[in-house]
């Protein structure tokens, strides 16, 4: 099926992160497996901090300092932009990524940045913060509780609260997060059409949703070619499988799982609305099988993690389904995030 581009969060997306000093478009590059040519989006490198999750955190923030001068996207990364942010303060709760990705761009545009770390958050985690300007707060015995302390750090001085989790009454900042990782999507549609060719199959790791309904997003606004979409997801944290076949949102239990950026047990709400209706299916795969295809990808020379790998595991387990000689199967995958980042932080 073939559609019309138009400019859309996508497009408005790319056009704001790609003003960043830090960004560079994340390579795409082809896989030989068992027969089988696979496209591999690698996120790796993305803002040299090895994961996705940073478009989305670098995202809020340029949209968070350019909404308050209410400008145009050419001024941004401007002495006027930067000004601004030198006047703002953003705060988050890590336990991973994310807050990575909030320093980062904070210390990018000069604004500041402070962030909340639980006590079981390994202090490499802390350095990393620091090294990148932020000022780490120790809060809290666990990330639930410093979340909480985060909230009421920004309603105490007035900083910016950039959770990339929503509750009922915060979700713009989720939302914008979402918008972020769309760039992926828009970053894929140029280097298809520069290839001239499209994939036929898309496979999009899945923890409560939110990189996978941003995808799937992009990817059903923009793509002049419709791939097939599904979604992955670890057996014991399949929640979006769950909700789907209920038609509603529904929580899971299980073991804890070796993809641990997955082994969320319920869904976004506002990522279920959107692949309830716009994604093909929903793919559950155990343990056993991330872990074999960490290891084939370490051998194909793409070292990342059982989460990072999560969409192979699913092409490698559908292989097994398909007719022998079959040539209509040209899947994508993409590879969140570099094998040295082992913190949970469900996307």
């Amino acid at each position: 099926m073939k559609k019309t581009t138009s400019t859309t969060q996508s497009t408005d997306a790319l056009n704001l992160v790609s003003r960043c000093p830090r960004y560079q478009i994340s390579p795409l590059c082809k896989l030989e497996s068992e027969g089988i040519d696979i496209w591999l989006k690698d996120e790796r490198t993305r803002f040299g901090l090895g994961s996705f999750k940073s478009l989305g955190s670098a995202y809020a923030v340029i949209r968070h300092i350019a909404d308050s001068l209410q400008i145009c996207p050419s001024l941004v990364n401007t002495d006027i932009f930067r000004h601004a942010a030198t006047h703002m303060t953003f705060v988050c709760a890590s336990a991973g990524n994310h807050g990575l990705g909030v320093a980062a761009a904070s210390a990018t545009f000069g604004a500041k940045a402070r962030i909340h770390l639980a006590s079981t958050v390994p202090e490499s985690y802390s350095l990393r913060l620091q090294k990148l300007g932020a000022t780490v707060l120790r809060s809290g015995a666990n990330y639930e509780e410093s979340m909480e302390l985060a909230i009421t750090d920004t309603e105490s001085t007035g900083a910016i609260l950039l959770a990339d989790s929503s509750w009922n009454g915060y979700s713009d900042v989720p939302k914008l997060i979402m918008e972020g990782y769309t760039v992926i999507a828009e970053e894929l549609r140029t280097q298809f059409e520069s290839e001239g060719t499209w994939p036929t199959h898309v496979y999009l790791q899945a923890g409560v949703g939110s990189f996978a309904a941003a995808l799937t997003t992009g990817i059903r606004e923009n793509w002049q070619v419709q791939p097939h979409i599904s979604i992955v997801e670890p057996v014991d944290a399949a929640c979006l499988l769950t909700s789907a076949s209920v038609g509603a949102i529904s929580s899971v239990s299980g073991a804890a799982s070796i993809m641990g950026m997955l082994d969320c047990k319920v869904p976004s709400q506002v990522a279920f609305e959107v692949l309830k209706n716009e994604a093909n299916n929903f793919i559950s795969i155990s343990d056993a099988e991330a872990r074999r295809a960490v290891e084939k990808l370490q051998r194909l020379g793409v070292a990342t993690t059982p989460s990072g790998g999560a969409g192979f595991a699913a092409v490698l387990k559908e292989q097994k389904l398909l007719d022998a000689g079959r040539t209509d199967f040209n899947p994508l995958i993409i590879v969140t995030e570099a094998d040295h980042h082992t913190s949970k932080s469900c996307v």
